[in-house]
């Protein structure tokens, strides 16, 4: 066997590719940011630069966070228990208004540290300063699909909307290249942006070849307002506006009608979940299982803390799963291991990194976390799918490893100095209270 940098060993690997993925008493080797081998123990554990004991735990996919505004991280807790359109205008909008950069970059780092820690490897994020969330991400060693929020009024980080443009333009110039941060575009909604901005966005992704992401049907209000202004339901406005098509993922998709759904079946659009910010704002449920019935790619997201108000994606599978049973009255509905892919390699597959993360294969980047099962919580175990669902939280994650790099190990963070953050991030929430007075 040649020397390689990591192996993982004695643990269960839940590969998350294909039907058939479980391997017991196996392990993983990592050369540079590559998975070289999986399998049984190797013959030589000694030949590798690092060795890591699972100690049969479950060793699987890093999560995928499909859906974010990390650096609202700062707002968790800020303005609960109230409707969405009330949540935005009346305290989200105004206090985002006063941020700058260094707010979005120690709310992310924040974010990422919080993400690395209960099992998150990869996030795709819209907010504001995009270029300091993907440096902080990048500092902090994590995979992230990017892209500055657009919309018709003027932004506290770019000014006018032309502005926007530009500052999207550059980011995929800078980022090009880099092994962990992607660009897409990203225009906020169809309620706040015009048919002319949506048009220049898509165009502006199709261009460089990146994903366009939007907030769509996301309540009823949203529904009401564009078929008034427009005498369309969203994604039919979207159709008429030639946006439609396998580049776009739609964050939400709420409220949907049949034809809607095929439409998005036809078009091969991409969406996101994001059951518990739907449930805490009473935005609604999104038909998942009818979606998946027509074949169309469900990745799973948490949205910002000010609407959940954590990034833990092991609750929000538990969620996921239990809300749709209700939804439909059916128990089979989003069985385990359906949740469990939509978290790792459907969420790859939404975000355009299939080929790259979400699954434990020979060649793919090595994202990789291990989950410590020797906890009463999670004894005994009968099914690794089941567990990792209904039983699991975020912090029974013990190691983590992003394209490579081991950036948790034994529940301490290596790349963020997490004492540090949270000391910046309560005096930027000290500022958050003089703004909302």
């Amino acid at each position: 066997m040649q020397p390689v940098d990591i192996i993982i060993k004695n643990g269960t690997i839940l590969t998350m590719a294909g039907q058939a993925g479980i391997m017991e008493d196996s392990s993983i080797c990592i050369q540079g940011d590559t998975i070289s081998y999986i399998g049984k123990n190797p013959d030589r554990p000694d030949s590798a630069t690092k060795i890591i004991d699972a100690k049969g735990g479950l060793i699987m996919p890093g999560l995928i966070n499909g859906h974010t505004h990390a650096a609202m991280s700062l707002f968790r807790g800020l303005a609960d228990d109230l409707p969405l359109m009330t949540w935005l205008n009346k305290y989200i909008f105004p206090v985002e208004a006063r941020m700058d950069a260094d707010f979005v970059y120690t709310g992310t780092l924040l974010a990422c540290a919080e993400m690395i820690m209960s099992g998150t490897t990869t996030f795709c994020d819209m907010y504001l300063f995009e270029d300091e969330v993907a440096e902080a991400a990048f500092r902090a060693g994590m995979r992230c699909l990017a892209g500055e929020v657009l919309y018709d009024f003027p932004s506290p980080s770019y000014g006018p909307l032309e502005k926007g443009f530009e500052y999207t333009e550059n980011l995929i110039r800078k980022w090009r290249s880099n092994p962990l941060i992607s660009i897409a575009v990203e225009p906020h909604s169809l309620f706040t942006c015009s048919p002319q901005l949506l048009i220049e966005a898509n165009e502006m992704a199709l261009k460089y070849k990146v994903p366009l992401i939007i907030h769509v049907a996301e309540t009823l209000s949203e529904i009401a307002e564009v078929k008034e202004k427009y005498g369309r339901r969203p994604f039919e406005h979207l159709e008429a506006l030639g946006i439609l098509g396998p580049h776009l993922i739609a964050d939400h998709c709420v409220h949907l009608d049949d034809m809607e759904i095929e439409r998005i079946a036809g078009n091969n659009v991409k969406t996101i979940d994001n059951p518990e910010s739907n449930m805490k704002l009473a935005s609604g449920i999104s038909p998942v299982s009818k979606l998946m019935e027509k074949g169309i790619t469900v990745g799973l997201g948490t949205d910002g803390c000010a609407s959940n108000n954590n990034l833990d994606l092991f609750t929000e599978m538990d969620t996921a799963a239990k809300l749709h049973k209700i939804e439909t009255m059916d128990p089979t509905v989003l069985d385990s291991f359906t949740v469990l892919k939509m978290a790792t390699i459907e969420g790859a597959r939404a975000l355009g990194l299939e080929d790259v993360t979400g699954s434990i294969e020979k060649g793919k980047k090595a994202d990789i976390i291990i989950v410590d099962i020797n906890k009463p919580h999670l004894t005994p175990m009968y099914n690794p799918y089941s567990h990792l669902v209904y039983s699991a939280r975020g912090n029974d994650v013990s190691h983590s490893i992003i394209n490579g790099r081991l950036v948790m190990e034994n529940r301490q963070l290596l790349t963020l100095d997490v004492d540090d953050i949270i000391s910046s991030a309560r005096k930027k929430a000290m500022q958050v209270r003089e703004w909302v007075g």
